[in-house]
């Protein structure tokens, strides 16, 4: 049995894990990666191997690679189960814990804070155009080219952090804020496929979707524009918005954050497990 000490770096460079490496069915999978709460890593099965998450298949490439997310509030032990021809076996990751800063922002819109019984109509419908652009899990495999910032702007806001909107607590913040003029560009951070496009979503104003396979995908709120279209497939480093200051926001500055399935994670972490290969 395999388990991964807290906040371990396995060593393995992404590089190795591209090529199909050389693994009997015997070896445990290797993994690049934070094994910590917000993190996500990228695995290597041998030939012939698959593996499931809380009873539920993974998606495998053609390499043999996975991934694996962890939310704000994973508990300190996960179990991935790997199946091969000999039958199957438990492997037991340790998830380490993070402190959460607080964040009191206050000028916010006032509805967003108290939003009415027709605003929550909307904000319902919102929430479940999201979930659907979410749901999908495509045999894309933008992800193993690695991520970039899709702005340069200073950060203001970072993952996981209690935020107070004019002094009353809401949910966590669960992106990067970037504070930048409004129409400033905000470009792909990886390739993939443009899965929503909504100009004014109650909280998060103009909101744009992008899956990068395997149920990894980055969205971009407070958008002032949106430059591409659903269905569309984008590059890395593709212009496909400008920042805003729309739905509930302050300023100008772009929101990005990401999900792998229904995980919630840190794209910080996201750009230090999976950078881009110069």
């Amino acid at each position: 049995m395999l388990v991964c000490h807290t906040k371990c770096l396995v060593l393995i460079i992404v590089s190795c894990l591209i090529l199909s490496a050389n693994l009997s069915a015997s070896d445990d999978p290797k993994f690049v990666g934070t094994f910590e709460q917000g993190g996500l890593v990228l695995g290597q099965l041998a030939e012939g191997e698959t593996v499931s998450y809380k009873g539920k298949s993974l998606k495998i490439n053609n390499k043999n690679q996975f991934l694996l997310g962890f939310g704000r509030n994973e508990p300190s032990e996960v179990e991935i189960t790997v199946h091969d021809k000999l039958g199957e076996r438990n492997i037991l990751l340790n998830i380490a814990a993070r402190d959460y800063a607080i964040q009191k922002i206050e000028g916010v819109p006032q509805k967003t804070v108290n939003p009415s019984k027709e605003h929550l109509n909307r904000i319902q419908q919102d929430a479940a155009s999201v979930r659907q652009a979410r749901q999908l899990v495509s045999n894309q495999d933008d992800f193993t080219a690695g991520f970039i910032e899709p702005s340069s702007g200073p950060i203001t806001g970072v993952y996981g952090s209690q935020r107070f909107y004019n002094g009353v607590p809401k949910s966590p913040h669960y992106g990067i804020d970037y504070a930048a003029p409004t129409g400033t560009p905000v470009i792909a951070p990886a390739g993939g496929i443009i899965t929503l496009v909504h100009n004014d979503m109650f909280y998060s104003g103009g909101t744009l979707i992008l899956d990068h396979g395997h149920g990894l995908s980055s969205t971009f709120l407070h958008l002032s524009q949106i430059l591409v279209t659903q269905g569309q497939q984008v590059t890395p480093g593709m212009v496909i918005a400008k920042i805003g200051s729309s739905g509930r926001a302050t300023g100008p500055h772009l929101d990005w954050r990401m999900n792998w399935l229904d995980q919630r994670i840190d794209p910080q972490l996201v750009l230090q497990t999976l950078p881009v290969q110069k």
